[in-house]
């Protein structure tokens, strides 16, 4: 995963309430398993209109979106974190988020960051202009700075520190590798019938 501790770049803002995953990438995209080669389903039915703010310089190069609440309901599908990575997003502002898409950010490496809604507007309102449109993100630090405004954002210490190292669920696994390996040793030693045990329940089911 890559690592995320700061990021400049062009926030969009998509004025919308209740972002669904559906919405983010539509259900004729999911046939795919690779996290590459989504970058023209993010938004593909909103992107058909010209008009639409991805569509739009300097908006089509964002690597932040600013949205209204609520964002990523619907099915829990993570192809959409795919998306936004593979178009180039690695943060996504809002006042809220569905909870699976959510944790589905962080093993993506986005940053998601919830913010007030006075404050997601006040937001919203700078990058809307082209001459304020690019935030400075600092994850260490917890602020956006953009234009003259520096927001301040909470987030989880252990889900900060993935972040910043870059390391997903499996290395922070993996970190733990020689006491996993002791366990394995000491069950080889003390509970060999262990595995014959758990295979005659499941021939049972």
């Amino acid at each position: 995963m890559q690592p995320f501790t700061s990021l400049e770049a062009v926030a969009a803002p998509v004025r919308i309430a209740n972002v669904d995953t559906d919405m983010i990438v539509p259900a004729r995209f999911l046939t795919t398993i690779q996290r590459a080669g989504l970058r023209e389903a993010l938004f593909a039915t909103q992107r058909q209109d010209p008009d639409f703010v991805l569509n739009c310089a300097p908006w089509n190069a964002a690597g932040v979106i600013v949205a209204l609440k609520n964002f990523g309901c619907g099915s829990s599908r993570e192809h959409a974190p795919w998306a936004l990575t593979d178009f180039g997003i690695r943060c996504v502002i809002a006042p809220s988020f569905a909870d699976i898409f959510y944790n589905n950010c962080f093993k993506n490496g986005i940053l998601p960051i919830t913010l007030p809604t006075e404050e997601v507007e006040a937001l919203m309102n700078l990058v809307s202009n082209p001459a304020t449109a690019r935030v400075s993100i600092n994850l260490p630090d917890q602020t956006i700075v953009c234009g003259d405004r520096i927001f301040r954002f909470a987030i989880d210490a252990e889900r900060k520190q993935a972040l910043i190292s870059g390391a997903d669920e499996i290395l922070q696994t993996l970190s733990h590798e020689d006491a996993i390996s002791r366990h394995e040793a000491w069950r080889r030693a003390n509970a060999s019938w262990l595995p014959y045990v758990s295979q005659q329940m499941i021939d049972s089911l």
